[in-house]
């Protein structure tokens, strides 16, 4: 929308920059500008996908295999369940943050094939005192 010409009804602001009731007058700047549009994957909501996909993965490796009651050959130690599981944590978290990530570069590859570019009017309001 470009902006309108004064025409000789309307009355003509006064050199001041202020009309009779010393109301500021504001400035209005119209531009209108080609801009790309397209759309992007949220990266924290796949990378806490992976972060919770690899707690669950965790939880089913502790529960589903049961691990001997000896003690380990290399430190000598009986390790809990609990504690099975927090190795499983470290282990599986990384690897779910990881793959999520990758899958979310991967999708932004593919959808930044489909911009488009999109013809906008930006307007921008000054008030000069």
């Amino acid at each position: 929308m470009a902006a309108q010409p004064n025409t000789p009804d309307e009355p003509q602001a006064p050199a001041s920059g202020f009309d009779d009731d010393l109301e500021p007058i504001s400035v209005v700047e119209e531009h209108i500008e080609t801009v790309r549009v397209r759309r992007s994957p949220k990266y924290s909501v796949f990378l806490g996908g992976g972060a919770a996909l690899g707690v669950v993965v965790a939880m089913i490796l502790t529960f589903t295999f049961s691990g001997t009651g000896s003690t380990s050959p290399n430190t000598g130690l009986v390790y809990s369940s609990g504690q099975v599981f927090g190795f499983l944590l470290l282990i599986c978290i990384t690897v779910g943050v990881v793959v999520a990530g990758v899958v979310a570069l991967l999708l932004d590859r593919a959808l930044a094939k489909r911009t488009r570019d999109v013809i906008v009017d930006r307007e921008s309001v000054r008030v000069e005192d």
